[in-house]
């Protein structure tokens, strides 16, 4: 799955019931994120803090739905853990988890090397994690090994980033930004432009070379 993709429409079976994909998500986004199996220490540790920040995640008008190669009934049982490991998440389990025993949706998502569907080892390695937006457009995807975990705050800063250019259309977030600090001005912007779309101030670097392409507001 290449960033501009879109996620093909599709059925699955979940821990809240039979989805079908499009009609699930509606107008909203997602983040689809995919584990190696169920029972597993890092896993349990992710889902139970995706789950702990679920309202943050609504505020941001994301659904969430995880996915792992096990049976539901797995499933079930490792939401107990899950629950069980991570006492502060609030009510019931928030998310539907996916079973794909089968791994025909992991394939079909480009979550697993096809040629080795068959071998438990190489479908162990089912680890990604997709942002999709409402138009079932693939916006970011992050993949990781099984020996390192997810960080929550980065998924909800990559949201909160491409939720604010999507609406600005003109501005891209440099490195380590955070909600309210500077945004930089694409250079396909006149300065001219800039200074009318963002009133309250541009701030423009100086470089060496003599161009300069390094403008940013927080204006925003």
């Amino acid at each position: 799955m290449r960033l501009g993709a879109t996620i093909p429409d599709f059925s699955a079976k979940t821990t809240h019931g039979p989805i079908q994909f499009y009609d699930w998500l509606g107008d909203s986004w997602c983040v689809l994120f995919s584990h190696p199996a169920d029972f597993t220490p890092v896993c349990t540790t992710e889902l139970g803090r995706i789950a702990v920040h679920q309202q943050e995640f609504k505020k941001r008008n994301v659904k969430l739905l995880a996915h792992s190669c096990d049976k539901l009934q797995s499933h079930t049982d490792w939401v107990n853990d899950i629950k069980s490991y991570c006492p502060d998440i609030p009510g019931d389990f928030p998310y539907p988890i996916i079973g794909d025993d089968t791994r025909e949706l992991a394939i079909r998502l480009d979550m697993l090397d096809e040629a080795n569907q068959n071998n438990p080892d190489t479908a162990m390695t089912v680890r990604s994690l997709y942002i999709i937006s409402p138009d079932k457009k693939l916006r970011l995807a992050m993949l990781y090994p099984t020996s390192t975990g997810r960080n929550v705050d980065e998924i909800l800063r990559c949201i909160d980033s491409l939720q604010l250019c999507d609406r600005l259309k003109v501005v891209a977030t440099p490195a380590n930004w955070t909600p309210g600090t500077k945004v930089m001005i694409l250079p396909s912007v006149t300065d001219e432009d800039a200074h009318k779309l963002f009133p309250k101030g541009v701030d423009k670097v100086t470089m060496p070379s003599g161009h300069n392409y390094v403008r940013t507001t927080t204006d925003y």
